[in-house]
């Protein structure tokens, strides 16, 4: 099935289910939010990624607009949908500012791994612990997919586009922990070479080769 939608295009990549704050200043996105949060009506974030679009992107609602200034500029609350992927873009929508598209919309596997998900979060962890941070998240371990987690561990922007285009939650799992144990392992060999730096001109006890020939 496919939707005619107003896109917004930016160097950002909105999950479903995912809140994000933004800062709606240029007249073209002025015009779309004042006609798409009155009513409640989805608009398009279409990703840009190296100054080029992308061919997936996903639909968001305004979930709150927080606040109104005199240039006309907002900061507003939006809150993603649905993945969808662009078959054609409408540079200039008739009588219309902003841009838009033909899409249609991706069926994603709604299913929980909670198994998976525990495990993963032992990794998490592990990762927080050599960063040392910490992150407190709203929902519990077992009622969380992908992309609850998604902008939490340290995705470059292309590794998060790449996310958004896989269909099934246990390949987002996957990719996920594949990204989160590479972190660990180059973490892990930055404090072993911190070590070996820290250990430069102090006295060391070492044992000498026996050349036995």
């Amino acid at each position: 099935m496919t939707n005619f939608i107003p896109v917004f295009p930016l160097e950002l990549v909105v999950y479903p289910g995912e809140t994000v704050n933004l800062h709606i200043f240029e007249p073209r996105y002025k015009q779309l939010i004042q006609e798409y949060s009155a009513n409640g009506k989805p608009f398009g974030i279409s990703v840009i990624i190296d100054q080029q679009p992308k061919e997936f992107g996903a639909s968001v609602v305004v979930s709150e607009v927080v606040e109104r200034y005199e240039d006309g500029s907002m900061d507003i609350r939006v809150t993603g949908q649905k993945v969808f992927r662009i078959l054609e873009l409408i540079k200039q929508v008739p009588d219309k500012m902003y841009s838009g598209a033909i899409v249609t919309y991706l069926s994603y596997d709604p299913v929980h791994y909670p198994d998976h998900m525990r495990d993963l979060f032992i990794k998490i962890q592990e990762l927080y612990k050599l960063l040392n941070v910490q992150k407190k998240f709203t929902k519990p371990v077992e009622e969380m997919v992908s992309f609850d987690i998604a902008h939490h561990i340290g995705l470059q922007i292309k590794q998060e586009y790449e996310l958004l285009e896989l269909n099934k939650e246990l390949e987002r799992l996957e990719y996920i922990r594949r990204h989160i144990t590479q972190m660990i392992q180059v973490l892990q060999q930055g404090e072993s070479l911190k070590e070996k730096i820290q250990l430069n001109g102090h006295f060391r006890e070492l044992k000498g080769f026996n050349f036995d020939f």
